[in-house]
């Protein structure tokens, strides 16, 4: 059941099976731009290892995107970027509409179900 008031961040951390701090780095990649899981960390006021865990969360829900940059005289580094607001609206609503079709199904046989148990 569905109580209280929801936001859109309570939306996408219930559709996408985020947290809160998914939630907050993804907001600061959309407001700040692209940067480093270390930048993250440090507007996050956390451990680089927990921005970097938190992006992995959210490349794996396919809202940050990360590209490799290299570092004249050798060597690569990682910045991450946010998936548009507008796709992430789009994603939730196919999601959605998803789940509502396979519940709609679900009540649909809930007769037969029942039966069956």
């Amino acid at each position: 059941m569905i109580h209280g008031n929801f936001n859109c961040s309570d939306i996408a951390k219930c559709v996408l099976g985020l947290k809160n701090l998914d939630m907050e780095t993804y907001k600061l990649l959309v407001s700040h731009g692209q940067m480093t899981a270390e930048k993250l960390g440090e507007l996050l006021n956390r451990e680089r290892s927990t921005a970097y865990r938190s992006l992995q969360n959210l490349m794996s829900c396919q809202l940050v995107y990360r590209e490799t940059k290299t570092i004249e005289g050798g060597g690569y580094y990682y910045v991450y970027s946010a998936l548009d607001p507008c796709k992430l609206k789009e994603m939730i609503k196919g999601n959605i509409d998803t789940w509502y079709e396979k519940m709609n199904s679900m009540i649909e046989d809930i007769e037969s179900g029942i039966l069956e148990s």
